[in-house]
């Protein structure tokens, strides 16, 4: 194989690969976007913003495909190696796991529908500091992957225990708040699975913080029982 051939195999290399890492990045932005929309779409009572993150459900979906579509020619046509092949292997992962945080924004939009439709309940606005910190990890956990920052990654597992106890005590209030709803069993039912679908995305983020690791450090976390960088 001559140099010119393997300048252009190389180039279209580098460009397969950048061509993945934006897509995941553009995915990641799309599926921060639904949420944050589906939490406004719930406290600001807005059925248009709830329907529109319904709406775009496919796109997230189309997305996922795509990556998944990338990340299969680059292994079939290139064969990469080391890195490069962990950038492969966690994109793709990385892929999977912001399709499921996107179908938990659209779980949402679609309790907050349905809530729409009942007078409105003042206890919806304790979920705020609930979603923040799910938020706060679902940047962190794309920064990590962006930057390469293996140490980010790490600290999402201990970071998620805290959102884990905020869950159990909304899930605790709003249990209590059923006995003597008045007639809101049904929404305060929603806020529950709605602070569930809350963890829910702290636990996919710290997943995605692992995948990150992976990448930059070459360790697999998920069965080392202290998840934090030496």
């Amino acid at each position: 194989m001559n140099f010119m051939q393997n300048t252009h195999i190389l180039r279209d290399f580098d460009h397969a690969i950048s061509a993945l890492r934006s897509e995941v990045l553009a995915m990641a932005a799309k599926s921060r976007h639904n949420l944050e929309r589906a939490i406004r779409a719930l406290l600001e009572r807005n059925v248009e913003l709830a329907n529109a993150v319904i709406a775009d459900d496919d796109e997230v979906d189309d997305c996922e495909r795509k990556i998944d579509q990338l990340g299969m020619d680059i292994l079939v046509r290139f064969h990469p190696v080391a890195t490069d092949l962990r950038l492969v292997i966690s994109s793709m992962k990385i892929s999977m796991n912001l399709e499921r945080i996107a179908d938990h924004a659209t779980n949402i939009a679609k309790r907050a529908k349905k809530m729409t439709a009942a007078h409105e309940l003042p206890d919806a606005t304790l979920i705020e500091p609930l979603y923040t910190l799910a938020d706060h990890l679902l940047r962190d956990a794309i920064s990590a992957y962006s930057d390469r920052n293996a140490t980010l990654g790490a600290s999402l597992h201990a970071r998620d225990k805290a959102l884990d106890r905020m869950h159990d005590a909304a899930t605790t209030t709003f249990g209590s708040r059923i006995e003597q709803s008045n007639g809101r069993c049904q929404d305060y039912l929603h806020l529950i699975l709605v602070t569930r679908s809350l963890e829910r995305v702290g636990d996919l983020a710290t997943n995605i913080g692992e995948d990150a690791v992976f990448l930059e450090a070459a360790r697999d976390l998920r069965h080392e029982s202290n998840r934090e960088l030496k």
